[in-house]
Parts: structure tokens; C-alpha cells; sequence
């Protein structure tokens, strides 16, 4: 069984474990949880579930995200977040939706599965259109974002920018 769960607090090891082994910079995805402890971990929950509740901009630049969790069999195996509107740096590098997959569960289908259950969510919050960034080497990301509807609409030496309808 596949489902997306949405971050809680109160989540506890296998989330913690799962993001140790997702690398915490990879084909442009952050994974600011690896390397922290699980009392930071606990900590780094907190501020992501306050993300998720802010409104409008913070800082300047940060923008309410809201992250999930994708579980195959009650296992989590990857990670993903959906950013409720975009600024204009945003639309350049970073969109509305990011995802990672643990490294021993890649090439299964996952990725796709957690766009698609990411994209549903992202109709949820009301945006008809995600923008999804990727780095143009990450073909594997390319293939998973074109699989689920996604258009090419802009390419630079750094970036792929693909429009992908919600609905």
C-alpha cells in the first residue's frame, strides 16, 4: 500500500532514519534533517510543521511549504513538499514541488507516485499549475516529471522548468 502522510510533530524514528540516508544536497534537493540529532530532528519537525501554517512571505523569501511523507507498506521511503505560491526567485529555481526518494528504494516507481500524490495536494491548496525545477543532468526526475503530465517550458545550462496541471 502506498499513501502520503503529512508531516507531524510527533514523528518519530523511521522518519528520522529514512532522512539520514536521503543525502542532504542532491541534484539540487536539501535535505536539512541529515546530520542532525534526533533532538534537533524533533526540533527541525516543529519548524517545518510552522512553515506550513504561515501566511505570506517570511524574510523576505520563504514562502508557506508543507511537507510529506511517502510510505510503501508502512515503510517510509522518500520525502517530498509542496510550496503554496511562488516568488519570482522561486519560478527561477526551486517551484512549487520537490521530492527525494531514499537512495535503496530508487528506481521503483516512487518517484513518480509521490509526484502524483504531491501534485493532488498541491490542487488541494488551489494551485491549478505546479512548477517543477529540475537540475538538467537528473534525467531519472526529468522522466518522472514528464510521466505525470509535466510540459518543458524554459531550459538553461543549470535548470529544466517544467508546468505540470493539477487536476
Amino acid at each position: 500500500m502506498i499513501e502520503l502522510k503529512r508531516l507531524s510533530i510527533d514523528d518519530g524514528n523511521d522518519i528520522y532514519n529514512m532522512l539520514q540516508e536521503i543525502p542532504a544536497e542532491e541534484n539540487g534537493l536539501i535535505n536539512n534533517a541529515n546530520g542532525l540529532t534526533f533532538e534537533e530532528f524533533k526540533e527541525w519537525l516543529i519548524g517545518k510543521h510552522a512553515d506550513s501554517e504561515q501566511i505570506g512571505i517570511v524574510d523576505g523569501w520563504k514562502v508557506p511549504s508543507t511537507m510529506y511523507w511517502l510510505y510503501v507498506d508502512g515503510t517510509p521511503v522518500g520525502f517530498g513538499s509542496v510550496r503554496h505560491f511562488l516568488t519570482d526567485a522561486l519560478r527561477i529555481a526551486g517551484g512549487n514541488i520537490g521530492y527525494g526518494i531514499a537512495p535503496q528504494y530508487r528506481g521503483k516507481g516512487y518517484g513518480n507516485e509521490i509526484l502524483r500524490l504531491l501534485l493532488k495536494e498541491a490542487r488541494k491548496l488551489g494551485i491549478d499549475k505546479a512548477l517543477v525545477t529540475i537540475h538538467t543532468d537528473n534525467a531519472a526526475s526529468r522522466a518522472v516529471a514528464l510521466a505525470n503530465g509535466g510540459i518543458i517550458i524554459d531550459k538553461t545550462d543549470e535548470r529544466i522548468h517544467i508546468w505540470i496541471d493539477t487536476a
